[in-house]
C-alpha cells in the first residue's frame, strides 16, 4: 500500500495527530502575553499599594504627634471612619471599672502577653474601652499589677483606634469562655454588661512613673514597606515574559517567511 501524499500544510493526508506545531506556537504566544498583561497589573498593583501606605504613614506621623482633642461623642460614633479618625491623639476624662477589664492576647516587640482593655465611664454615661498597655502571662491577675489601678476620676491620653471585629487574620473571640483575641469593644462592651460603648477604643500612651504595669504606649504606628521591591519584582517578570513572546513571534514571522 502506498503512503498517503502529503496534504498543503506538509502533513500526510488524513493526519489528526493533534495540533500542528505552529498553532502550538500561536498558543504559547498568547499564553506568555496574558502572563505579561497580568505581571504588569499586579506591579502596578504594588505601586498604588505604596502610594497609599506613604500617605497612611505620614498621616499617622502627623496625628500622633498632634495635640489631643476631645474623643468623638455619641453625635459622631456613626461617621467615624479610619481614613478620618484612625491614630487620632485624643483625651478622655472618667473612671476606670476595673472589675469589668478583659485580656486580649497580644503578640508584641517584648513577647507574647495580654493587652488590658478597661472599660472608662465618662461622666455623660457612656463608655470608651481603653487599652491600657501591655502585661505579660505572669501579670494578667489584676493582684500582681496593683499599683497601675488607679481608683478615682483620671484623665487618659493615647490614641484612637477602631474595632478590630473585622481582622480576618485575628481568632474569633470566644465571650462565655472569657477568651479574647480581637479588640473588639462592643463585643467587649456587651459581655461585661455596659451600655452606651463607643464603637472605637483609645490605645493609652506610656504609663507614668510608678506603674509599670499596664505598659502603656506600644501601639504600632510603624509598617512594613516592602512595596517598591514587591513591584520591581513584578516588573522584572513581565518584561521577561515580553521578552520570551517576542522571541516566539519572531521565529513564527522567519518560519512564515
Amino acid at each position: 500500500m502506498q503512503p498517503a501524499p502529503p496534504d498543503a500544510n506538509g502533513g500526510a493526508a488524513g493526519d489528526t495527530g493533534g495540533p500542528r506545531p505552529g498553532a502550538k506556537r500561536w498558543v504559547l504566544l498568547f499564553g506568555l502575553l496574558i502572563v505579561t498583561v497580568t505581571f504588569l497589573a499586579l506591579g502596578i498593583w504594588q505601586v498604588q499599594r505604596m502610594v497609599w501606605k506613604h500617605e497612611l504613614m505620614a498621616r499617622i506621623e502627623t496625628r500622633v504627634a498632634a495635640v489631643p482633642v476631645t474623643a468623638p461623642g455619641p453625635a459622631r460614633w456613626p461617621q467615624i471612619t479610619a481614613a478620618d479618625d484612625e491614630y487620632t491623639r485624643v483625651v478622655l476624662n472618667g473612671t476606670y471599672l476595673h472589675d469589668r477589664e478583659a485580656l486580649v492576647a497580644a503578640s508584641t516587640e517584648r513577647g507574647p502577653g495580654y493587652w488590658v482593655m478597661t472599660p472608662l465611664a465618662q461622666p455623660d454615661g457612656t463608655v470608651v474601652i481603653v487599652n491600657r498597655g501591655f502585661v505579660t502571662a505572669e501579670r494578667r491577675s489584676p493582684v500582681s499589677r496593683m499599683g497601675g489601678q488607679t481608683p478615682g476620676p483620671v484623665a487618659v491620653l493615647g490614641l484612637l483606634r477602631l474595632s478590630e471585629a473585622g481582622a480576618w487574620i485575628l481568632r474569633q473571640n470566644d465571650p462565655q469562655a472569657d477568651r479574647w483575641y480581637r479588640r473588639d469593644p462592643l463585643q467587649l462592651g456587651q459581655a461585661r454588661g455596659l451600655t452606651r460603648v463607643a464603637p472605637y477604643f483609645v490605645d493609652a500612651e506610656a504609663s507614668p512613673p510608678g506603674s509599670e504595669w499596664p505598659m502603656g504606649g506600644m501601639t504600632r504606628i510603624r509598617f512594613s514597606d516592602n512595596h517598591f521591591v514587591y513591584a520591581l519584582t513584578w516588573f522584572v517578570l513581565a518584561a521577561l515574559a515580553a521578552f520570551a513572546a517576542a522571541f516566539v513571534l519572531r521565529s513564527e514571522f522567519r518560519r512564515a517567511g
